[in-house]
């Protein structure tokens, strides 16, 4: 457990963008001079987590390499997928996780089929980092989820946040997931790899890092609910839209609907 902790840790205090938000806004960032009060909420979060499971699993033991292939491979005939269609810019074609995020997963998919994200736009645009959208109020502060409050993270060791994967935001408050999502799309890094292996980061960890890309100091902070495994071109041309102060783009990127049906050969 103590080598879990200290990696958890080091997720928090190796960059200056990391995890959590403000409460008001579920940004997928945190300025340096709160990670400090983010390393015992965290700590606490995953020792929580651990004694729920009852078991202790040694992250650096873990088999990363399985579980990025399985993270990635295509979907199997008749599993259920995602199709969002994003005005003028084409379709991005998403798996899901259910068995391990099984609510954001369904609220995700009912959100879909309900029309929520109809006409939503991504509001918040970084590249080299991640595409944020399905807030209502187009700006970071709204959204909700199908039961109406707010619900926690949902965090396996087995999905990271490589290049393409599909994650709830949310703010810094206890489950306050609603329907906001993002998708992120980094890739692989050398100089952020070579640090991260500096701060003691797991080898397979930073294998898979390499070869998927990604953005690792998400990592067991953020739920990861599916992954897009067609479609990462139309990912990267919104990502280098250009942008105001605030990351929104100049032009609304929007979101004409998400489909959801299943996978056929």
């Amino acid at each position: 457990m103590k080598k879990i902790i200290s990696l958890i840790t080091v997720l928090l205090l190796v960059l200056i963008i990391l995890t959590g938000c403000s409460a008001e806004d579920n940004k997928v960032t945190l300025t340096a001079n709160t990670a400090k009060n983010k390393v015992k909420e965290t700590t606490n979060k995953v020792e929580e987590q651990i004694e729920q499971e009852k078991e202790d699993v040694d992250v650096r033991n873990f088999d990363f390499k399985a579980a990025a292939e399985k993270q990635m491979k295509m979907p199997e005939e008749g599993e259920q997928i995602a199709i969002m269609h994003i005005k003028n810019y084409g379709d991005v074609y998403m798996k899901f996780f259910p068995e391990v995020a099984p609510k954001a997963v369904e609220n995700f998919v009912k959100h879909s089929k309900d029309g929520y994200y109809n006409g939503l736009t991504f509001h918040r645009v970084i590249n080299e980092f991640m595409i944020q959208g399905g807030d209502p109020k187009g700006n970071g502060t709204g959204g909700e989820s199908i039961w109406g409050s707010g619900f926690g993270t949902e965090l396996d060791y087995s999905l990271v946040p490589y290049r393409g994967s599909l994650c709830m935001a949310m703010s810094s408050l206890p489950n306050s997931i609603g329907s906001q999502f993002f998708i992120t799309q980094a890739n692989y890094n050398e100089m952020m790899g070579q640090t991260l292996q500096t701060y003691g980061y797991p080898t397979g960890l930073l294998d898979q890092y390499k070869t998927h890309g990604g953005y690792l100091s998400l990592y067991l902070q953020y739920t990861v609910f599916g992954q897009v495994y067609q479609g990462m071109d139309i990912v990267d041309k919104i990502a280098g839209v250009q942008t105001d102060s605030n990351d929104k783009p100049n032009q609304d990127v929007i979101i004409e609907s998400i489909e959801i049906t299943t996978y056929k050969k």
